[in-house]
């Protein structure tokens, strides 16, 4: 039977831009507003209302393609994409505005942790769906040659001609950029020959319109780029889907970072230096820490094995061992509710239930989910379902994702030179 509600994320299409005076107010020191990107101030809101079915079947199906990519990078795959496709806009995700160029030109970049490289579609580009960054207006931009030691550091570089290409693949999609730099600026600071991906040719669906700002330990991420003024240190606060505000903050720089903070120790993998991996040792369900072999938690560098904070993933996935013991406790934990199924959502009810929290155990800290973060509902409270899933059987499922929603709501502190990830409940929108 057809529901006959819509999905919190209607309130993402219907609302107008107009209504929300947060969109233009300016970012300010080293923080930058943090938009979801449905949210009224983003210009990549779909204009066609869905059902709340249609909203979490497109969630998830936007996930799988994030999870893939992430499992691709894992395993070191030399043709990866530099994203991971349409699910970068069409999924939940975050954004914030920058200013590339002399004069400034303002654009919407997608937060991303588990890439490094910054990249915007560029004047002239082939096959862009809109052209975001005129190189030609800006004073101060530049193309790399192939001798520029940057070159080395872009994956499948190329040097037919002058300049330094890359070329990224992904399944029948594909981006070709040249690489560059210009002035950038966040908020009210400046960074000077900020090196970038400037997309000239783009084939395929899964090439989102905006453009990206790498957050991950890389050499060109924002973290090394921007070391001498923000010390490789930044947190951000992630609104939920249900605010009406649609605002978090990105705070860059050690400076307002908060000092009592639970932490755990960042891991380093050589496969993947990019990543913040972190320790989970075990996971409660209520009260009862629930039985998972040890191989499904233990962090393995050889293989890419272990578990990371994402942001760009929607949905908590959990490797198949770790999520059936969740599943399982959760469901014992709700009754003798009939248990039924959404997508790829295997635990949901049509009554209302009380569920029991879920408490993520790292090295070090513990952080307990509240409802909010644990079940996703229709706005008619009709339907309920636990909003984490098993990783996906035909991709490298040896990673744990610690995605976004599971975020929200809280300030999670990435702290490279002191190797730790701090997480504290705040109210971010």
């Amino acid at each position: 039977m057809k529901l006959h509600f819509l999905s919190l994320l209607l309130l993402f299409f219907s609302l107008a831009q107009g209504l929300n005076p947060k969109c233009s107010t300016q970012d300010q020191g080293s923080n930058l507003q943090v938009f979801h990107v449905y949210s009224p101030c983003s210009p990549f809101r779909s204009s066609k209302p869905l059902s709340w079915e249609e909203s979490v079947l497109q969630m998830q199906a936007k996930d799988q393609a994030r999870l893939q990519y992430l499992s691709s990078l894992v395993a070191g795959k030399s043709v990866v994409p530099i994203a991971s496709g349409r699910q970068i806009i069409q999924s939940p995700t975050y954004i914030v505005r920058a200013k590339i160029g002399t004069p400034a030109q303002t654009l919407l970049l997608a937060v991303d942790t588990s890439n490094d490289a910054a990249w915007v579609p560029c004047s002239g580009c082939v096959g862009c769906s809109s052209t975001v960054f005129d190189s030609a207006q800006s004073t101060t931009f530049k193309t790399l040659g192939c001798q520029a030691p940057e070159c080395n550091q872009v994956p499948n570089p190329t040097c037919g001609g002058s300049a330094c290409t890359f070329n990224l693949t992904y399944g029948s999609s594909s981006i070709a950029a040249n690489l560059s730099q210009d002035t950038v600026t966040l908020a009210t600071d400046s960074v000077p020959g900020y090196t970038f991906g400037c997309i000239t040719k783009a084939t395929g669906s899964s090439v989102p319109p905006q453009g990206l700002l790498g957050l991950g330990r890389g050499p060109l991420s924002l973290l090394s780029q921007s070391q001498n003024l923000y010390q490789s240190t930044f947190s951000y606060c992630l609104p939920s889907f249900r605010s009406l505000n649609f605002s978090g903050s990105l705070r860059l720089g050690p400076i307002g970072q908060p000092k009592r903070i639970k932490t755990t120790p960042l891991l380093k993998n050589p496969r993947r230096s990019s990543l913040y991996y972190v320790n989970l040792v075990a996971i409660r369900v209520g009260r009862r820490v629930v039985d998972i072999p040890p191989n499904a938690l233990a962090f393995d560098p050889t293989t890419g094995a272990g578990t990371i904070f994402d942001s760009g993933t929607v949905f908590t996935r959990l490797v198949t061992p770790a999520y059936t013991a969740v599943r399982d406790e959760f469901r014992k934990r709700v009754g003798n509710a009939t248990v039924t199924s959404l997508g790829g959502f295997d635990t949901c009810y049509s009554v209302p239930i009380v569920a029991p929290t879920i408490t993520f155990m790292f090295s070090g800290m513990n952080v307990t989910l509240p409802p909010e973060n644990i079940l996703i509902h229709s706005t008619a409270g009709s339907t309920t379902c636990l909003a984490m899933a098993a990783a996906p059987d035909n991709v490298n499922s040896v990673l744990n994702v610690i995605a976004n929603m599971q975020q929200q709501n809280h300030r999670i502190l990435f702290d490279v030179p002191n190797s730790r990830v701090g997480v504290a409940r705040e109210q971010c929108s």
